[in-house]
């Protein structure tokens, strides 16, 4: 029984070597390893709709500016449909990634020891997701305030505007021993910021003292009312 000839002769071995020195090559062995390469065609795709993402946030924070809370949170969105599901593999190909810090990573990350970058898409929809916080609080819809500066959040969890917006929020909505962590974890993160995160502290200590007040105000009167149906009765 014979056995299959596997020599390799000098001229057959220089031009497997000059193949697989070519990009075209690599590339297409590093997709067969599973190994996602981004092509150009992907890469200026990305560009692309980085660069409208850029330009849809901008109008949106003019619109902000001016007042048009309508109009900054519709641009928002829309920066938001350009930069979901970005391929991430072509935005370090481009160089338009950096490894992400401890201090930006969520508890659940750095609890898992993850590793991973943080892209120019994930800063600018840290930052439309924190604007978009602060329009809904401009149109008092605090659950939504809540949830947007969650995401911010979720992209940089030291991000101090994010926090003052979630903090405020939840105040609003009664929820004052939350309001009190998130505001006393700005003065962690930013300890420049500390006088503004006591005063909205101190305002919302007075609203909840009102609230309760309130509050107090009306059982006294339910209960003096059903005393006195008592007595008639």
């Amino acid at each position: 029984m014979s056995t299959p000839d596997t020599s390799i002769s000098t001229t057959q071995a220089s031009e497997i070597i000059e193949s697989v020195s070519s990009p075209g090559v690599v590339q297409d062995s590093l997709r067969d390893a599973n190994v996602k390469v981004p092509t150009q065609a992907e890469l200026s795709t990305v560009e692309s709709k980085l660069a409208t993402a850029r330009s849809k946030k901008d109008t949106g924070d003019a619109a902000f500016k001016v007042g048009d809370v309508k109009s900054a949170l519709r641009s928002y969105h829309e920066t938001l449909l350009y930069l979901h599901g970005i391929d991430k593999n072509a935005l370090k190909s481009l160089g338009l990634a950096v490894p992400s810090s401890p201090s930006s990573m969520s508890a659940v990350d750095q609890a898992a020891g993850a590793k991973d970058v943080t892209t120019e898409a994930d800063m600018i929809l840290e930052k439309v997701y924190a604007n978009m916080s602060a329009c809904h609080i401009k149109q008092e819809n605090w659950k939504r305030a809540v949830d947007t500066a969650d995401k911010a959040l979720g992209k940089n969890a030291s991000n101090s505007k994010a926090l003052f917006r979630k903090a405020k929020a939840l105040g609003e909505l009664g929820f004052f021993e939350k309001a009190e962590i998130a505001l006393n974890e700005i003065k962690k993160v930013a300890p420049n910021e500390a006088p503004m995160a006591d005063a909205e502290l101190a305002r919302q200590k007075a609203m909840d003292r009102e609230r309760q007040k309130t509050h107090d105000q009306k059982m006294r009167g339910w209960l003096s009312r059903e005393k006195k149906q008592a007595v008639s009765e």
